[in-house]
């Protein structure tokens, strides 16, 4: 349903664009540090249109990459701030084991990211959690932080927070146009915003909103289809407590990866990602089929798979969060902190070097 309907205003410290977990976030932060923020939303909300939709996510420790292995500490501190904040639990741990070939440098890098040694024999595996195994020449790393965010709980929870903390929440209005300056100008289906900053987090929209701002930024929405599989043996894998999630990374069986959540959202069905892109749609819709549903979802992909978060590089009062890849939902509260503080000059709490947008050539187009 719509957000409470809330006295119209023109002007405000900050406007955010999307309020998927990335933007929602963004404008949590800014509310919490006093400043008068408006977070737009082209659709009614709930929706499930977008990538911040569903009711579960990964979120782990373990990280190949080590700028989102830094981040980590300060995500779950995040989450576990706005659960008090929220009274409600947005998070379940179950574990997670990462699943691959001896040697792999994915693999590798998720078992440094932990910090101790972590691996786990084919006897251990089998007989901790027997829904998995190990073929010969694989090996298993075991991260104990692993679990389930409740994704849409989550959600629910960080706009709540904001609206809280003063911040206003307008669904159902689509941006038409963006005048940059000292002062911004947002237009919408429904009126005329100016703020002193803007922060643009719209998902699989952002390069149709900044391309009238001269960025040609190299983002592809991808369709997720995202699968619940029926459990062999219901409640299996470890007696009194849920299996852990699990992924599986350059197995010669899986070649595209392979991702798995408990049966935590519906009883007896694993939720499992192909990791298998399909053609974007502008927006999608769940079919079921037996003995498996599919969920469709939208992230959106850089080149590289890293996230962009960065000033605009002529305009630079409006920061753009986009790119987020599909691993981007865990790390929400602390990709928000970081839009926070580029938009309001402060020096950034983690290093945006892999996060510019100049590391792609060409993304700046002739003067507006």
């Amino acid at each position: 349903m719509a957000a409470p309907s809330q006295p119209q205003q023109a002007t405000y410290d900050a406007i955010v664009i999307g309020a998927g977990i990335q933007g929602s976030f963004t404008a949590y932060h800014l509310a919490q540090r006093r400043r008068d923020t408006l977070l737009l939303e082209q659709f009614i909300l709930p929706h499930s249109r977008g990538s911040s939709h569903g009711q579960s996510r990964i979120t782990r420790s373990a990280y190949p990459r080590v700028p989102y292995a830094r981040m980590m500490p300060d995500s779950f501190h995040l989450w576990q701030r706005l659960e008090a904040e929220a009274g409600t639990s947005l998070y379940r741990r179950t574990g997670l084991v990462v699943l691959g070939p001896a040697g792999d440098p994915e693999l590798e890098g998720c078992r440094r990211s932990l910090g101790t040694d972590q691996v786990l024999d084919a006897t251990v595996l089998a007989r901790c959690f027997p829904g998995l195994r190990l073929h010969a020449g694989e090996v298993a790393v075991w991260d104990g932080t692993g679990g389930v965010l409740f994704a849409d709980r989550a959600l629910r929870a960080v706009q709540d927070v904001f609206r809280r903390h003063g911040g206003t929440l307008r669904d159902g209005e689509k941006v038409l146009r963006i005048e940059p300056g000292a002062v911004l100008t947002v237009t919408t289906t429904a009126g005329v915003y100016q703020a002193p900053r803007l922060i643009i987090a719209a998902g699989a929209w952002t390069g149709a909103l900044v391309a009238p701002l001269g960025l040609c930024l190299p983002l592809q929405p991808l369709r997720i289809n995202v699968c619940y599989w029926r459990e062999k043996e219901p409640g299996s894998p470890s007696a009194g407590r849920a299996s852990p999630c699990f992924m599986a990374l350059g197995l010669s069986r899986a070649p595209h990866g392979v991702y798995g959540l408990p049966a935590l959202e519906y009883p007896g069905l694993v939720k499992v990602d192909l990791a298998i892109p399909s053609t974007p749609q502008p927006w999608v819709q769940e079919r079921t089929l037996d003995p498996i549903t599919l969920t469709p979802w939208l992230p959106q992909n850089t080149p590289d798979e890293d996230f962009i978060l960065d000033r605009h590089p002529k305009f630079s009062n409006i920061i753009i969060g986009a790119g987020f890849s599909g691993h981007g939902f865990k790390l929400a509260p602390v990709v928000g902190k970081l839009l926070c503080e580029l938009s309001l000059g402060e020096e950034p709490s983690h290093s945006m070097a892999p996060f510019t947008i100049t590391r792609f050539p060409g993304v700046l187009r002739a003067a507006l």
